[in-house]
């Protein structure tokens, strides 16, 4: 607790409960002041991994009507790449000290039989988190060379997981499930090379072909773009070992978004839907015996790590610190991720490094003069400039040149006002190389 603010969230052992409740009761009946549980039953609260809900708390009052907010920051111990404190910010063996909140423990009220219950709550708190008042992430404050209109200047790494009220957000787990599927990403990932060595009848250009076909009718049939995503992965990893003849194509496509469908979708298309798509190219049962032989390769596995899994965090990150209307970037880093499907030679990038790429080149067609990379960002995707630089230039020429032929759904899209019109920005024919420079000084405050 700082400031008075009183923290109340850890979940105590039955036998440790009794005793600090017994302890507060007798305090406050000393002190002639009502009497209460040490947590009240019901409301909404701030939660950690055992955080028990409470309303009724002085932090709960003021978080809802001071715009002057607390930020939790996981600990060190917590995760692998966090970083320490920062000089403003206090521990919570600071905190648990300096507390002096009606609302919270009683604990200065103890006496000296009581230190090991002290001590029992003080280990607790260590593991759980650090507090601090600034609205920035505590101890990320590095210094990093820009190579943009300042030579040098001090860049924050600001929290994007201090919203614990949407749970939507899932705040408290946010790292922990996306540094699960960095893993996952290179394990359910296509072959970079199955058109070469696997595929003896179809060829770059027909799988581009196809997954533009299916561009228009996700836009046709208003599918979420996760779908999307998640058909071009089926495809890709489908063609990485079963070999199929050029009519087949087309079916194979069909079936990939029937079941990314009936996983995405709250209402899925019908099968008689698909068929009549494809110009009843297909009877119904064809479409369903592909079906089986497609989730009969995935072993029913239809969970994959997608390009848009993390450009939706990504994105969070970049626009917390991005000062051009934030819907401008939105739909141009995503309008540079759909243009990756249809790359072939893209595929060699995980999705994760094109999330990343995606909104360095957003970033940098929005303002060319400015270093769209910073330590926010470098921090969330866990990605240095270095590491976007081949990935980054592979963008930046699909976005000038196009995917060729007559490949227009992604581009017409994407040129509507609903998305802004982010397909006919501007982009400069080069970035410039210092962009890709990492930072030369890193120097924790």
């Amino acid at each position: 607790m700082t400031d008075g603010r009183s923290v109340e969230y850890l979940s105590l052992s039955p036998p440790l409960l009794a005793s600090l409740r017994h302890r507060q009761d007798e305090s406050r009946l000393n002190r002639g002041g009502p009497g209460g549980d040490l947590h009240r039953s019901g409301g909404e609260g701030i939660l950690f991994d055992q955080a028990i809900p409470h309303r009724g708390s002085t932090l709960q009052k003021e978080l809802a009507c001071s715009p002057y907010l607390l930020t939790i920051v996981p600990s060190v111990g917590h995760h692998d790449c966090s970083p320490g404190l920062s000089d403003n910010s206090m521990s919570k063996e600071d905190a648990m000290s300096t507390g002096d909140s009606t609302e919270s423990l009683d604990i200065d009220c103890l006496d000296d039989g009581d230190s090991e219950v002290v001590s029992s709550l003080q280990h607790l708190a260590d593991d759980k988190l650090h507090i601090s008042d600034n609205r920035d992430v505590a101890g990320v404050a590095s210094k990093w060379t820009k190579h943009g209109c300042n030579s040098v200047e001090i860049d924050y790494i600001v929290d994007i997981d201090n919203n614990h009220e949407d749970p939507q957000l899932c705040a408290t787990l946010a790292f922990d499930i996306y540094k699960h599927l960095r893993v996952a990403e290179t394990k359910k990932r296509p072959s970079t090379d199955f058109v070469e060595t696997i595929q003896k009848n179809i060829d770059t250009s027909m799988r581009a072909v196809l997954i533009d076909w299916l561009v228009e009718v996700t836009e046709e049939y208003r599918l979420v773009p996760e779908t999307l995503y998640l058909t071009v992965n089926y495809i890709d990893r489908y063609l990485s070992s079963k070999v199929i003849n050029r009519r087949k194509m087309q079916l194979l496509g069909v079936a990939c978004l029937l079941i990314a469908s009936k996983y995405e979708e709250i209402c899925p298309p019908q099968v008689e839907e698909l068929c009549y798509i494809s110009d009843n190219t297909y009877t119904k049962d064809e479409v369903l015996k592909m079906e089986a032989s497609v989730l009969k390769y995935l072993k029913f596995e239809m969970t994959a790590p997608t390009t848009k899994c993390f450009l939706r965090r990504f994105l969070r990150a970049a626009q917390v610190c991005h000062e051009a209307p934030v819907l401008h970037l939105e739909f141009l880093a995503n309008y540079i991720a759909e243009l990756s499907l249809l790359e072939y030679s893209l595929i060699c990038y995980v999705p994760s490094l094109i999330a990343a790429s995606s909104i360095f080149l957003a970033k940098f067609i929005l303002k060319p003069t400015e270093n769209p990379w910073n330590s926010t960002l470098s921090f969330y995707t866990q990605y240095k400039p270095s590491d976007l630089c081949d990935c980054a230039k592979g963008l930046h020429r699909l976005f000038l040149v196009g995917p060729g032929g007559n490949l227009r759904a992604v581009r017409e899209k994407y040129s509507q006002h609903k998305y802004k019109f982010v397909a006919k920005k501007y982009s400069p024919p080069s970035i410039p190389a210092e962009f890709f420079e990492d930072p030369s000084s890193y120097k924790p405050d």
